[in-house]
């Protein structure tokens, strides 16, 4: 399945500005992207199996380094504390690493803890219109809260914790401990999510698993990392993650241990629990929306593609007068749950 390999970067709107900034999710920072550029050496990161994991440990002459350490300290005070800068006085920047992977060239930041060696992750980035789009639907519209900050062309983003897809694939599928069918229908729910939000891009390396032990068992949560495809994409199965070879093995699980019947309760169940966090937050979506459909996230050729597909997958030419990537999403929501719901209400 073909995926555009450079994807453009939409620069933050004035109106989506005043959307974040009524929302909390603006504010000054010390420092930008831009000043984590000027490392003086790289050397790569490998993982505790000797694997070179692509992202870089960057290093920075003495006195530009001790500066960033300070401003990105501060950086984690104000996401993880609204700035109460007393967390800083036990807190250090023990590394800085940059990814040389894909489209947003971030830097992950780790922040470690001196009284335990305890420690945390945020990332750095480049502000980018899809990505915040996506980061708000996530917030809004799945099970998860999404905490990150915005200044300028620069994105803070906290560290979402769990297993990368595709090391849980590969080394944690088939444990003797592992529950499959309970697996299966959380890929199944994390695949409705995607859809019905619009989120493209979801291979495995774009997705954690978070495992949570129960009293008896385990209970598993699909959570994508990577927002840059939100809304994107012309071609439907894009927003679909079945459809990427990278997950066949769950799509496999999927086959083999649920029945149609069980997989259609499951895509219900997670329609009805959207409606509900849809009506607990309407007010916020309504305003994140309608920035949206003032704003600029993708290609002419790809709204008119996605408009094509959407009309033909719900049987709606009303999809074809949609103008924009916030259009879809709005009417694409609109119809899914009110088929789910069974009320003109969207």
């Amino acid at each position: 399945m073909y995926i555009s390999r450079k994807k453009f970067f939409y620069p933050i709107s004035e109106r989506l500005r005043k959307y974040l900034h009524h929302y909390d999710r603006e504010t000054k920072l010390p420092l930008r992207y831009e000043d984590l550029l000027h490392h003086a050496d790289a050397y790569p990161y490998f993982d505790k199996k000797g694997k070179d994991t692509l992202w870089e440990s960057v290093v920075y002459d003495q006195h530009l380094q001790q500066e960033l350490k300070k401003g990105l300290a501060m950086i984690y005070a104000l996401l993880k504390t609204d700035g109460d800068v007393s967390v800083m006085e036990h807190v250090y920047v023990s590394r800085i690493d940059y990814c040389t992977f894909g489209n947003s060239h971030p830097f992950r930041v780790q922040v470690m803890n001196h009284l335990n060696d305890n420690y945390d992750y945020f990332y750095v980035k480049r502000a980018d219109a899809s990505r915040v789009y996506g980061l708000e639907l996530e917030h809004i519209l799945s099970p998860s809260r999404i905490n990150y900050l915005a200044d300028g062309d620069t994105l803070i983003e906290e560290h979402i914790a769990g297993i990368p897809g595709d090391v849980f694939i590969k080394e944690y599928l088939d444990r003797p401990a592992s529950n499959k069918v309970r697996i299966a229908k959380e890929f199944v729910k994390f695949n409705e999510r995607c859809f019905m939000r619009l989120l493209g891009d979801m291979r495995a390396y774009n997705y954690v698993i978070d495992v949570t032990p129960d009293f008896e068992d385990e209970q598993y949560r699909v959570r994508p990392i990577d927002f840059d495809q939100q809304s994107y994409e012309g071609r439907k199965r894009m927003y679909l993650p079945q459809f990427f070879k990278e997950n066949n093995s769950m799509v496999a699980l999927v086959q083999k241990l649920l029945k149609p019947e069980a997989i259609k309760q499951y895509q219900n169940e997670e329609r009805t629990l959207m409606f509900r966090r849809l009506r607990a937050a309407r007010y916020r979506l309504k305003d994140l929306i309608d920035c949206m459909r003032k704003d600029t996230v993708s290609t002419p050729e790809k709204i008119a593609e996605l408009r094509t597909e959407l009309a033909r997958h719900h049987k709606s030419e009303e999809f074809l007068n949609c103008r924009n990537m916030g259009d879809l999403v709005r009417l694409h929501l609109k119809t899914v749950i009110t088929k789910t719901s069974g009320t003109g209400k969207a």
